[in-house]
């Protein structure tokens, strides 16, 4: 499966007749997956469709989905208000009898408020059905073109992602073959300091020190680090090439690469490990950045 990102943009528009419509989808990072759905008054019967093609399309991310709609011009057409116009007709004949004036003229009673209305045409079913099909289908093209959108840039982190892994490998090698590890290395390192501690006092125990020292370097052996470091290294790369939707996953990867590097960096007994500890702790950072724009 294709890795995606958690940001992106997709519109799509069209028109059927005298109905023009549009859809706006924004996509950023975010824990799970939040709908944020506005739609014009009169088409909330259409959101729970709206939810639920999104939420079959993305896992995660804070989506934001708009519609706007318009019509091209105007179909509106007159009518006369018969109860209305039969009102003013018989207030003007009675006024027109008591005053001894004319009787109104026709465009003298259409231009009272209320007598001549204009109306727009009641859609009927069929239209209905078609403008809300075409308003369906552009948005499942403005969901296809955000996937898209969000794949292109899902694979780009992938493969960045990839170099980092590939880089932490190579710090764990550096620091597995570091020379301060080698036996011989330990052992002089050792010696030196229970040589040390003699010299300050001779009432030391002598064994006792041996036996301390021995317990000290066990306890500072990097082995099971890096052995756990480079068992999580196989696992991102699995996950990497398996894509999909591995986002946590790689998070919660990237905290435990995180915890044994400040391991090394806290067992260091060299300055040769703790600096290639500072370096992998600083590559660390840049994977776990890159790993929050994943789905």
């Amino acid at each position: 499966m294709a890795l995606q990102s958690m940001t992106g943009f997709a519109r799509s528009e069209g028109m059927v007749g005298a109905f023009r419509w549009a859809w706006e989808l924004r996509s950023v990072n975010g824990r799970g997956l939040d709908l944020r759905v506005r739609v014009p008054t009169g088409y909330d019967r259409i959101e729970p469709i709206v939810r639920k093609t999104v939420s079959k399309a993305f896992q995660r991310g804070n989506i934001q989905l708009s519609l706007s709609i318009s019509r091209e011009e105007s179909q509106t057409y007159p009518s006369v208000n018969e109860k209305a116009l039969d009102t003013v007709i018989a207030v003007a004949e009675k006024l027109a009898k008591r005053m001894g004036s004319a009787p109104p003229t026709v465009d003298g009673l259409l231009n009272i408020r209320g007598v001549l209305e204009f109306n727009e045409p009641v859609m009927d079913t069929e239209t209905a059905r078609i403008e809300e099909t075409a308003l369906l289908d552009g948005l499942a093209s403005a969901v296809s073109d955000l996937a898209a959108m969000r794949s292109s840039e899902g694979e780009k982190i992938g493969a960045l992602l990839m170099e980092h892994v590939a880089g932490i490998e190579g710090l764990i090698k550096r620091v597995d073959a570091d020379p301060s590890r080698t036996p011989a290395a330990i052992v002089q390192r050792l010696s030196q300091q229970v040589a040390a501690l003699l010299e300050a006092s001779a009432d030391l125990d002598v064994d006792r020190l041996h036996t301390e020292a021995a317990i000290l370097a066990a306890k500072a052996d990097l082995r099971e680090e890096i052995d756990r470091l480079t068992v999580h290294v196989a696992a991102c790369r699995d996950l990497l090439r398996d894509g999909g939707a591995i986002g946590r996953r790689l998070d919660f990867l990237a905290q435990e690469f995180n915890r044994e590097s400040n391991t090394i960096c806290s067992k260091s007994n060299a300055a040769s490990v703790t600096s290639a500890g500072l370096e992998l702790k600083v590559l660390i950072d840049q994977f776990r950045e890159q790993v929050q724009n994943l789905e």
